[in-house]
């Protein structure tokens, strides 16, 4: 499976570099696409209103995150930031329901697929544990070990309870033993005194 991480990342990853790298070089034409876009996500994420400056920015995140994507190096977080950069690019430069034209309708319906089929490797490399547990997964186990020791614990607590309890009533019938058999010797005296 390794050797198939390292095919499937860089190429999955160059497409992601290429678009990148041409929005950071050439962004007017993808910046007027993303004005919309812009006015109602910059504010609440306090970034630039500035469409140029946020196209070149997300270009410049895609080419970064991209390029750590194919080195392998942190690559569920470069993914993350993969997904982040095309959701807002594919939902302002593919927006087929807008085309009047049929021709053009199907080109931004054809591209807007591609990018949901980007979108959708980026999120399995988001996922992808490298065979190693997942975090939901070793929270689950943490907290069944933790039940485990819980039961366990409990179960010594009575265990312990009830061996004291008996060493207890040991110590109470030794000592009510002790106290009959001097109560006997007694009533032995005073026979024997009442005797004489």
């Amino acid at each position: 499976m390794p050797i198939v991480r390292r095919l499937a990342r860089p190429l999955l990853a160059a497409s992601f570099v290429s678009a990148g790298a041409d929005a950071v070089r050439h962004p007017q034409e993808r910046a007027e696409a993303l004005r919309p876009v812009a006015a109602r996500i910059a504010p609440a994420l306090r970034l630039p209103q500035d469409p140029v400056v946020l196209t070149r920015v997300n270009g410049a995140v895609m080419v970064g995150a991209g390029a750590l994507l194919a080195l392998g190096r942190a690559p569920r977080l470069a993914s993350l930031a993969l997904v982040a950069t095309l959701l807002p690019t594919a939902y302002s430069e593919h927006a087929f329901w807008q085309e009047k034209d049929p021709q053009a309708r199907g080109t931004q319906r054809a591209l807007l697929l591609r990018d949901a089929g980007l979108l959708g490797g980026a999120l399995l490399a988001l996922v992808d544990t490298e065979g190693r547990p997942g975090l939901s997964w070793r929270a689950r186990r943490a907290a069944q070990q933790a039940e485990k020791a819980s039961r366990r614990a409990g179960k010594q607590a009575r265990r312990t309870t009830r061996e004291a309890r008996k060493q207890a009533k040991k110590q109470v019938e030794r000592a009510g033993d002790g106290v009959g058999s001097v109560g006997a010797q007694v009533r032995r005296t005073a026979s024997a005194a009442a005797g004489r």
